[in-house]
């Protein structure tokens, strides 16, 4: 699922201080920037993050792995999870929000969320 979802309340359940969070799917390391080949949508999103970051905003990245407690504690996240297993990751929430689910957002899509799709 690429779609934009619009199911969830425009309350946040889930509280943080990121005003972007990405929840990856497992990788070999934390940017998933390792390996033989790299992978030209880590690089993307990476390239996305260092942009987010250079014009002040705070940006966190989870991974199940690594952090199974940032995505226990987002029933929204959970739910997507539970719902469709790894298919739904990666997740993006902004300003608590999920805003896209199965494939990362690009910077004209976070863009949008921020100017006030969602507010």
């Amino acid at each position: 699922m690429t779609d934009t979802l619009t199911l969830f309340d425009a309350t946040p359940t889930h509280t943080s201080a990121a005003v972007v969070e990405l929840f990856d799917p497992p990788m070999c390391c934390p940017t998933g920037l390792c390996g033989p080949t790299l992978d030209q949508t880590l690089l993307d999103v990476n390239e996305l993050i260092l942009t987010l970051q250079a014009e002040g905003l705070t940006v966190a990245r989870y991974q199940m792995t690594g952090q199974p407690q940032t995505f226990l504690s987002n029933p929204d996240v959970m739910r997507l999870v539970r719902e469709q297993q790894m298919a739904a990751l990666p997740i993006t929430a902004v300003r608590g929000q999920v805003v896209k689910v199965g494939t990362y957002p690009t910077l004209a899509e976070i863009r949008t969320y921020l100017d006030g799709a969602i507010a």
